[in-house]
């Protein structure tokens, strides 16, 4: 059973910063890109970060661009999204998932439960 745990979430003022982490199976986690979607309230979902199974390769939305990290830690098999300067829109459920990177594009595969992130003015 693929299992992808986020955890982190919270409530936070403009301008703090948050970590979310995702803790997958070993099996995924070595096998796998990994990302972090979101859903802000009453909006589609939208791809926010990306990472190889490498680590060598990242990409981002251009709105989180200079603000948000993304990292992967092998011997944790946990992916993190380092989120800081954060503002109000970025207020959403923030999904972990796992899936092939290809040619610039991702394509996930496994997700997540997701975790709230709520940023206020």
């Amino acid at each position: 059973q693929v299992q992808l745990v986020e955890s982190g979430g919270g409530l936070v003022q403009a301008g703090g910063s948050l970590r979310l982490s995702c803790a997958a199976s070993r099996t995924i986690f070595s096998r796998n890109a990994m990302g972090w979607y979101r859903q802000p309230p009453g909006k589609q979902r939208e791809l926010v970060a990306v990472i190889s199974i490498g680590g060598g390769i990242t990409k981002y939305a251009d709105s989180v661009k200079g603000r948000f990290t993304i990292s992967r830690d092998i011997a944790e098999n946990t992916v993190y999204l380092q989120m800081n300067s954060l503002k109000p829109e970025d207020t959403a459920v923030y999904y972990c998932n796992a899936g092939t990177y290809s040619i610039g594009t991702y394509y996930p595969n496994y997700w997540g439960q997701g975790i709230r992130v709520t940023v206020s003015p």
